[in-house]
């Protein structure tokens, strides 16, 4: 990519805004490095990774990269044989416990929450965990550098001794100090440090009253900072205490530093490893701000963005825009006035390109495209080189002489005022010439342009379509909301109106415009009605379809729920008609051993009673099955009264209501249940109401059967006084559509609003009667209404 599109289109202000995410110097060094790729699969590699970690932070809302440091520079000069301090130790200490501690969280996260995240694992299984050589540096160093006296018992003896020494030297000074000749001869009362050696400060006129050395002196020269001669022994051992010290806690970082020197590699590729997990948390983080989501990418040119939202702008008072090309038209030519928002729309294709192939999400809904171009050019804004001696025209040529020599078919072109700084008629002529030389090329192209010319170019030119930012009239200003479809139109002679312009100025000025002209901007203020209503329709046949399909959904559960039903009444029935044949087979193999005894034992023939008997026996073997009473009820009642079409029945196995349509054969009805239509048995339909002739009545005042209501009432976070009057009228429709059960959820929380439903439930006239839902069905945060 050349560095000045990605300059023009601002791609380096979005890595700025990324690097406030970074957790470390490592992962702000990635940011630095970061170019968007041509490569598809690796763009699609970065998104993923970018993804996995928005899932980790998804769900555990952070990352444990505290400690992490670039010890790179340390562990390099600790393999080639240098002593590291204890700040660089503290530093690689800290680093080896982030890395240890990554690897768990990944580790645990995957096991726990049983989430896919190859990527992490991958990265995490080549990091090696050095428990002993971590906690042997904290325990020789503390957070602040400091070598702790635990490093050796050598260093713990040394500093124990030199405590002791310390406090030898300070009580004789003190004591000096202290003495009634102190206050005369002193400036001040105090033991103080110079060179390394406890003196006391001394007035210059009595310089000889201690004897010792002289150390200091005070800038006007009447104190000087005297070692007293009495302490001079005590001063030098302290020093010689000082230097095995010194030579000890040397020796301390020499071992550990060679420590860190025999897994100098591993502990590098550690590095390597977390500054890819720390720059992966860092995408994610940004996408997380942005409320980015990740598109899906291909390299056939196509882009699809829903709702984008330009990233370096004011996210709550950006205007949004759905944005295509590519599918349908491969130029996208964006007409209108000044200020409308026609060149953010075009840095915000281009920038929304370079984000993508850098593996950065965008913000956009979800289902968003992207296409990975090998190239994005981009002639935006006013370019005037004074330098050069090149107006605003010769600067925009010399960019699309550039354009029109390397540009090809996965090139993505934006264009910005195209033709502009030139005779009108000559600009829009070079300007279309220039488009069709880059569309023949293959190249995905916007661009914007004042030219009216250019309006009919979208019209004439297959794959081309036409766009324009939409202003509003009314408030004289730009919506920035991007029309798809529609050329823009000039507004002047509307907006001189508004700002007071005579009518008769407006109307002479109109009788230089040209009737075809007329003609196009009439056509034009028509297209943008038509756009306005068909998103209407759009949003509507959006909300009818959604219904269709949730009624679709309930009547599927119900036929599912009816199937499962009749199986288990099939099984149950089977299994008691089995018991009855298994019982009958007893009693006949009992009658027949019976005969055969008799047979045998009185060996003479058997007398009538006796086979009488017997016959009944086995008559009395034969299984019964009894009809259900649901069945003889219903066989009843369809006996009492003769079904014709139109009455409304209620089917039996289904519990639903439903109307007679036609009758199939002498045993068969078939009935509409809401949209369904079935054939049911004469004997499974209980008779319950035949309509009486209504009057003619307007179809949009009537909600018949066919008018759909919901199975179930959701009620949370609903007000009190809301809940009850939508509960009202949703018992109302439930009465209509002829339901005899529904489900109120009113949720559990504190427990008012689920009281009050319930006791309105209790006294509305339409209720049967109510229960809690089981189980499976919400428990106490649902009622189940059983209607009459």
């Amino acid at each position: 990519m050349q560095h000045r599109v990605l300059d023009v289109l601002e791609f380096y202000k979005i890595k700025e805004k990324l690097k406030q995410h970074a957790s470390s110097s490592l992962g702000k060094e990635k940011v630095d490095e970061l170019m968007p790729s041509i490569n598809v699969d690796e763009v699609q590699r970065w998104q993923d990774e970018t993804d996995e970690a928005s899932t980790i932070l998804r769900l555990k809302g952070h990352a444990p990269l505290g400690g992490l440091k670039d010890v790179r520079a340390h562990v390099k000069r600790a393999k080639i044989g240098g002593v590291l301090s204890p700040i660089e130790l503290v530093e690689i200490s800290g680093t080896l416990y982030a890395s240890r501690q990554m690897k768990h969280f990944i580790e645990e996260l995957v096991e726990e929450q049983e989430v896919n995240l190859p990527f992490f694992i991958d990265y995490v299984r080549q990091i090696t965990i050095y428990t002993d050589e971590e906690k042997k540096i904290k325990r020789c160093i503390d957070d602040n550098g400091e070598v702790l006296d635990s490093a050796s018992e050598v260093l713990r003896s040394i500093r124990s001794s030199k405590r002791a020494t310390e406090a030898r030297v300070r009580e004789k000074l003190e004591s000096i100090i202290r003495s009634s000749a102190a206050q005369k001869m002193l400036s001040d009362a105090v033991v103080t440090i110079r060179n390394d050696r406890y003196v006391i400060p001394v007035k210059q006129e009595y310089r000889g009253a201690y004897g010792g050395i002289v150390h200091d002196q005070s800038s006007s020269g009447a104190t000087l900072f005297i070692e007293p001669q009495s302490v001079v022994d005590l001063n030098n051992t302290l020093n010689q205490i000082r230097i095995k010290e010194k030579q000890e806690i040397e020796r301390i970082l020499s071992e550990l530093s060679s420590i860190i020197a025999e897994h100098g590699d591993g502990i590098l590729h550690n590095v390597t490893m977390m500054k890819e997990i720390d720059f992966m948390f860092t995408k994610a983080r940004y996408a997380k701000a942005l409320k980015a989501t990740k598109p899906s990418i291909n390299d056939g040119g196509i882009i699809k963005l829903y709702q984008a939202r330009h990233p370096l702008l004011k996210q709550e008072e950006v205007v949004a825009n759905d944005i295509e090309l590519g599918e349908h038209y491969t130029s996208i030519v964006i007409t209108g006035p000044n200020t409308g928002g026609k060149t953010v729309t075009l840095k915000t294709i281009g920038l929304f390109t370079l984000m993508a192939q850098s593996g950065l999400h965008i913000p956009a809904l979800d289902g968003s495209v992207m296409s990975v171009f090998d190239e994005v050019y981009a002639d935006i804004g006013d370019e005037q080189s004074i330098e050069q001696s090149l107006s605003t025209f010769s600067s925009h040529m010399v960019n699309i002489v550039d354009i029109l020599k390397n540009v090809g078919d996965r090139s993505l072109v934006l264009f910005d005022e195209l033709g502009a700084g030139t005779d009108p008629q000559e600009g829009a002529a070079l300007a279309i010439s220039i488009l069709d030389e880059v569309m023949n090329r293959g190249a995905r192209v916007i661009a914007t342009t004042h030219y009216p010319e250019l309006k009919a170019y979208g019209y004439n030119r297959e794959g081309v379509i036409n766009a324009s930012v939409e202003f509003d009239i009314e408030t004289l200003s730009p919506t920035y909301k991007l029309l798809i479809g529609v050329p823009g139109r000039s507004n002047a002679f509307e907006i001189s109106k508004r700002l007071g312009l005579s009518e008769r100025v407006i109307e002479r000025a109109k009788s230089h415009i040209t009737e075809d002209r007329n003609e196009v901007d009439s056509m034009i203020a028509s297209l943008e009605e038509s756009k306005k209503q068909a998103e209407i329709e759009l949003k509507e046949s959006n909300y009818l379809r959604k219904e269709a399909e949730q009624l679709h959904r309930e009547l599927q559960q119900q036929i599912i729920e009816f199937n499962q039903q009749r199986d288990r009444l099939y099984e149950e029935a089977e299994k008691k008609a089995a018991m009855k044949v298994e019982e009958a087979k007893r009693e006949a193999e009992e009658i027949i051993r019976m005969l055969r005894k008799m047979q045998k034992d009185q060996r003479a023939t058997i007398k009538d009673h006796e086979l009488i008997d017997a016959k009944k026996r086995l008559e009395s073997a034969i299984p019964q099955f009894e009809k259900s009473k649901m069945k003889q009820e219903a066989e009843k009642k369809a006996s009492r009264r003769k079904l014709q079409p139109g009455d409304e029945v209620k089917v039996i196995s289904l519990n639903q209501k439903g109307h007679l349509l036609e009758k199939v054969n002498d045993g068969e009805w078939q009935v509409q249940i809401g949209i369904l239509k079935m054939k049911v048995k004469e004997a499974d339909l209980e008779y319950k109401s035949r309509p009486k002739p209504v009057e003619d009545k307007p179809l949009a005042t009537v909600k018949g059967k066919d008018y759909h209501v919901s199975l179930e009432l959701d009620l949370r976070g609903e007000r009190y006084e809301n809940a009850l009057l939508r509960v009202e009228k949703y018992l109302d429709d439930a009465m209509l559509a002829g339901y005899p059960k529904v489900n109120i959820i009113h949720g559990k929380g504190t427990g008012a609003l689920r009281q009050g439903v319930r006791e309105y439930l209790k006294n509305h006239r339409s209720v049967k009667s109510m229960r809690f839902g089981d189980v499976s069905e919400g428990g106490n945060g649902v009622t189940v209404v059983e209607l009459k």
